[in-house]
């Protein structure tokens, strides 16, 4: 943004103070280190990020709000500087005047640049600093983005950096929905209220409803999924659209079990091919076309039948099996390769990525037959994956890749898809070289991995190059010179070096890791031109999924078969349990319990059972709780995982939990909308009805979370903190429900009434009164397919297309997700109801 004598000139120019409560731009002293963020609801809902710089509030409009996930980068508009008084501005710009819309205080604090760099960056186009506000904390960088020339306003994005504070995608205006100095929410400001509703009694009858419709006060809608960076290339010439690969996490051993299939682990490159009107695309694993270093790739890939997306490497072998070296020189000199491929993700218009991997290899074996020298179908095991491993090591391959049979395709690292490697190898960036003594070339390379916003030193490499390798890098690597290191090293160990900008990555196999971090052993595999140099980090293997540790309770006839269709024995189930435990009692223990008992299986006689007389032994605890009768009756309820798998013994299946703890029973932690579709309607008219409700119990200032039921609804979960009692909550629950249905009938309705709900979603909101039970995060379903009820975020739940998405069979993959950043904080919110 050009600078201007009066800093303050354009923002002044732009409004009339005699229409806008909007203090007027005045020069004034501040104390050179604050920062604001303000929701604005104008034209469209956007977050105002303002830093203080140089006496004044340098201003950026991010559209979709901040996000806590490294990944995301969000596109931030420069607007004009703001005055340091506008920093406690709160309230509503009158329609037609700049800016129009209700202006929230959303977030303050302070802000400084990291060590070594300060607010000058800015105008170099670049701001790498740490915040420290009530919301937004930790490392940030703001980066402006090249002009093309039809911009009115500068384009910049800001993005998280991978620390301590990082977490999920919209955890941070999802869960911010209140100003941090007034506690209000936007549609309280916009109502001019001076203070927030807070209590625990009922909403007016509308809840937040005025008139027919809702009232709303956001304008913000879904995003969809981010296309790749050949998506739109892919969509011009008629091909198919890349999607982002599926990633092995690396492991110490093989894993166990026969629901594991095995392939071998190709020493090549990842590759998507993408097929459609006899031509073929090939993309490497970040999406770039590469279709003409892999040509006869291409061709083979071609001569398939359909509209296909398949997924693969791309090696070429010598003496029978891959070498990284060989395929260079093919790519190079244009020598044999071959695509061995290993999943098909689309055929003809249909996605299969929601398909088991078994079935989708099933297709791909039909599809590709006996195959050709280009294009082969990757063969795999079923179990004995550490045999496997144990005979791919002795004949001097890389490794096994391990994937779980009944998985769909999912992008992105996960617990489904691991490796394991034979000789420990990875991706290192390439810092300098130190020069040979012998005269020619060089001695070694000067290897690091990415560490936050610098490098880090992981020592050297001098073997596996040839005269031919040596004399092709050297020149790379003299154009990438430069005087200052990159990184810190131990000056005994990098004396004499050349450095060089950080750009190249080289595939290094090495024998261990010191426990100062340096390779010992270290061997040059060649260059790789399909991983940036941003993105390679310390490779740590985690420790393989085993099974469960062993429980106290015995399990009697192990082998009943509990869900037919699937193979899931009553042992199974145990195991399920006993192995989820750590991610499951957080939200049922020290909660009253009904239990779902099918003692014959889930295609026999069930029944709901919530009380004990002792007969379940003292695994499974009792709670006294007065009856509306006046009686007592003993509830059950568990605290460890014997609780759990005791209540499979006795033959139940499923768990449902009070809305409170044994603790206060008559104080709700939490608040449940079960979102219950028709059977005419699918499941995207159920996840926009729970983003609907989400929207307005967001506008009343109370987070949300999404739970898949496991069934073919979804919960919309607002946590409480346990102060108001049942009846109060029970009439929120039901307001909210009836206003809404009452503004849209032709889409909800909130009676039981069967006759009522043809064509439309039921509002169960019953489910928060004394005594009634919801599903509990993790609990099985007795339905077929043994699916298990599972928390989401929001932005998963765009995606989905199922509330069966996972199993029983999925306990590793359900354990990695309840510690990744997208569930971080799931569930969690310190809030009460409103007053209104």
């Amino acid at each position: 943004m050009p600078e201007r004598s009066d800093p303050l000139a354009l923002y002044n120019a732009k409004r009339d103070f005699a229409k806008t409560a909007e203090p007027a731009g005045t020069l004034a002293p501040g104390k050179g280190n604050s920062f604001i963020v303000q929701k604005h609801d104008a034209t469209r809902l956007h977050w105002d990020f303002r830093l203080e710089i140089d006496g004044v509030l340098k201003s950026w409009a991010v559209t979709r709000g901040p996000s806590l996930d490294p990944d995301e980068k969000r596109l931030a508009v420069r607007t004009e500087d703001h005055p340091l008084s506008y920093a406690s501005f709160e309230g509503t710009i009158p329609a037609g005047e700049y800016g129009g819309g209700t202006v929230m205080l959303w977030d303050r604090g302070t802000w400084s640049p990291i060590k070594g760099k300060s607010a000058k960056d800015l105008e170099k186009g670049h701001l790498h600093f740490v915040l420290d506000g009530e919301r937004m904390k930790g490392e940030w960088l703001l980066i402006r983005l090249k002009p093309r020339g039809k911009e009115k306003r500068e384009n910049w994005l800001l993005r998280k950096i991978d620390d301590a504070e990082a977490g999920g995608t919209d955890t941070l205006v999802e869960e911010g929905l209140t100003s941090i100095t007034t506690g209000r929410t936007m549609a309280e400001i916009a109502e001019g209220r001076s203070s927030p509703a807070r209590g625990g009694g009922p909403p007016r009858d509308s809840a937040g409803v005025e008139g027919d419709r809702p009232k709303r006060t956001t304008r913000e809608k879904a995003s969809p999924t981010r296309p790749s960076r050949a998506a739109t290339a892919s969509a011009s010439n008629d091909s198919l659209a890349f999607r982002d690969p599926a990633l092995c996490t690396l492991v110490d051993t093989a894993p166990t079990g026969s629901n594991w299939l095995h392939e071998v682990k190709y020493d090549g490159y990842r590759a998507l091919i993408a097929v459609a009107d006899g031509r073929a695309t090939v993309y490497t694993r970040k999406g770039l076309d590469w279709t003409d270093k892999f040509p006869v790739i291409a061709k083979a890939a071609a001569t398939l039948p359909g509209r296909l997306l398949l997924d693969g490497e791309i090696v070429t072998l010598k003496d029978g099996k891959p070498d990284f070296a060989a395929l260079k020189s093919a790519i190079t000199e244009g020598g044999a390769m071959t695509l061995f491929a290993f999943d098909l993700l689309e055929q003809d218009g249909e996605d299969l990525a929601p398909l088991p991997l078994t079935a989708r290899k099933t297709r791909l074996r039909a599809l590709i037959g006996e195959g050709s020298a280009a294009l082969r179908f990757s063969e795999h095991v079923e179990g004995s994956g550490e045999a496997l491993f144990t005979r791919m090591c002795a004949e001097g391959l890389e490794g096994i890749v391990s994937k779980r049979a009944d998985a769909p395709y999912r992008s992105g690292r996960t617990g489904a898809w691991l490796k394991a490697k034979c000789i420990a190898r990875q991706e290192f960036v390439i810092l300098g070289w130190q020069p040979s003594t012998r005269g020619r070339g060089f001695a070694s390379l000067l290897l690091g991995v990415r560490n936050g916003d610098g490098f880090a030193y992981r020592g050297k490499v001098g073997t596996g190059f040839t005269h031919d390798t040596i004399d092709a890098l050297l020149p790379q690597l003299e154009r990438l010179e430069r005087k200052i290191a990159p990184v810190q090293a131990p000056r005994a160990m990098v004396r004499g070096a050349h450095w060089v900008t950080p750009k190249l990555v080289a595939e290094i196999a090495y024998a261990e890791v010191t426990p100062d971090g340096m390779l010992r052993h270290a061997s040059f595999i060649g260059l790789r031109g399909d991983k940036p140099a941003a993105e390679v980090v310390d490779e740590r293997p985690d420790p393989s999924p085993t099974k469960p540790a062993a429980s106290a309770v015995t399990i009697s006839n192990r082998d009943r078969m509990i869900f037919p269709e699937s193979k899931v024995t009553k042992g199974d189930l145990a195991d399920y349990y006993q192995h989820v435990a750590g991610i499951m009692l957080p939200w049922t223990g020290h909660r009253p319990v009904s239990l779902v008992r099918c003692p014959q299986g889930r295609s026999r006689a069930c029944f709901f059972q919530k009380h004990d007389a002792g007969s379940f032994g003292e695994a499974v605890h009792q709670v006294p709780i007065r009856e509306k009768d006046g009686s007592t009756e003993n509830y059950l309820w568990i605290d460890d995982p014997d609780g759990l798998v005791t209540c499979v013994q006795m033959g139940s299946i499923e768990f449902h939990g009070w809305g409170a703890r044994i603790e206060a029973v008559e104080k709700p932690d939490r608040m449940i909308f079960d979102l219950d579709p028709d059977e005419g309607l699918g499941f995207a008219e159920t996840k926009k009805a729970a983003e609907h409700l989400k929207e307005q119990l967001a506008e009343l200032g109370l987070t949300s979370f999404p739970l898949l039921s496991g069934g073919k609804g979804v919960h919309v979960v607002v946590p409480l903190t346990p102060q108001a009692e049942w009846p109060a909550v029970k009439d929120f629950a039901s307001r909210f429900a009836q206003a809404l249905a009452q503004a849209e009938p032709e889409r909800f309705v909130a009676t039981m009434a069967k006759a009522k709900r043809k064509g439309r979603i039921f509002i169960d909101w019953l489910r928060n009164q004394r005594g009634a039970t919801a599903i509990m995060p993790y609990s099985a379903r007795a339905r077929e397919g043994a699916p298990v009820a599972a928390p989401v975020s929001w932005t998963e739940l765009r995606d989905l297309d199922t509330a069966a998405r996972w199993s029983v069979t999925d306990g590793d993959a359900l354990i990695a997700r309840a510690a990744s950043r997208a569930l971080k904080g799931w569930g969690v919110a310190d809030q009460v109801l409103p007053d209104l």
